[in-house]
């Protein structure tokens, strides 16, 4: 199966059970786009856990690229509908969440801080290609096709997973349970990808084909589910099970994850970014920040300990 969780683009697998548009969208995560619209919007919480500072390694910061360094900081894409990985707080413009602290932690390694930015999903590699942004850090499954334009530096692993309305009896088992359904995906997503791909295997089958219905942020793609629209929706596995945490027993997760791929942070080929970044996370790896920021977001089981600049996918 092609790896990414957020794909094709995707983005954002089964690290546990368990992207942007601008400030009405960000306001739309907080109630994960899926109470009726008369309910009182629920904001998902910042977890309290804090994580602390890193100290500035000069090791490090000598590694960051002399234009970063003149800039004065990292430029970094983020679509801030994907929690618990990337979302809006309640504040309506603050973006929080696992990679969000990962920002903040490799900006204070490398002494240039990580500025994050919301974009759509599938405008960021095409923004990085452009000069439009430093690095893209959206729960990027890192893939083969992806690798052929930018660079990516892993840092987490995750799969693949099914959620449905609470009052489904689907039994869902891999992407052949997808003949005959409905679901509802991220565009620009692995997800979008596999199932696009799955519908074709279906039909060469002579079974029943997918119909895969596509939305630009992750809120819409909750809200076709909910509303029965699509039987079924199709995210990372650790952002399932976050959606069905905050959706007060309106969804339920529905089979087992699968398609265990690595997260990457993407960065321009060329940029000479991708040395300091491995190094940074090392760093983080070493000094235990890293392990603090997957407890906090409670996505620990997606943890590595082999980060490398442009992993051997499939």
């Amino acid at each position: 199966m092609s790896t990414m969780r957020r794909s094709g683009g995707s983005r954002r697998g089964a690290a546990t059970a368990l992207a942007a548009s601008g400030g009405a969208v960000a306001l739309a995560l907080a109630s994960l786009a899926i109470l009726p619209a008369a309910a009182a919007p629920a904001r998902a919480a910042r977890p309290a856990a804090s994580i602390p500072t890193p100290p500035k390694d000069p090791a490090v910061a000598k590694l960051v690229p002399a234009a970063i360094a003149k800039k004065g900081s990292v430029i970094v894409a983020m679509d801030a509908t994907y929690p618990p990985d990337e979302f809006v707080a309640s504040d309506g413009h603050t973006i929080i969440g696992m990679d969000a602290d990962f920002n903040a932690a490799l900006g204070a390694v490398m002494g240039v801080p990580w500025k994050g930015t919301n974009a759509t999903f599938d405008t960021i590699i095409p923004g990085l290609i452009d000069g439009k942004f430093d690095v893209g850090n959206s729960s990027f499954t890192v893939t083969a096709a992806r690798e052929q334009k930018v660079s990516f530096v892993s840092y987490f692993q995750a799969g693949e997973g099914y959620y449905v309305n609470s009052s489904s009896s689907l039994k869902l088992n891999g992407l052949s349970s997808l003949c005959g359904k409905t679901v509802s995906v991220e565009s620009g997503t692995t997800e979008q990808t596999d199932a696009q791909t799955e519908n074709k295997t279906c039909k060469s089958k002579h079974k029943a084909g997918v119909t895969v219905l596509s939305f630009s942020d992750q809120n819409q793609a909750n809200l076709a589910v909910s509303s029965g629209r699509a039987q079924l929706g199709f995210s990372d596995s650790q952002v399932a099970g976050y959606i069905v945490s905050q959706s007060h027993g309106q969804f339920k997760l529905d089979g087992a994850p699968f398609g265990v791929a690595p997260y990457g942070f993407a960065i321009p080929k060329g940029s000479g970014l991708a040395a300091a970044t491995l190094a940074a996370v090392k760093d983080l790896m070493k000094d235990g920040i890293y392990k603090k920021i997957l407890d906090k977001w409670g996505v620990q089981a997606g943890a590595i300990s082999n980060p490398a600049v442009n992993p051997k996918v499939s």
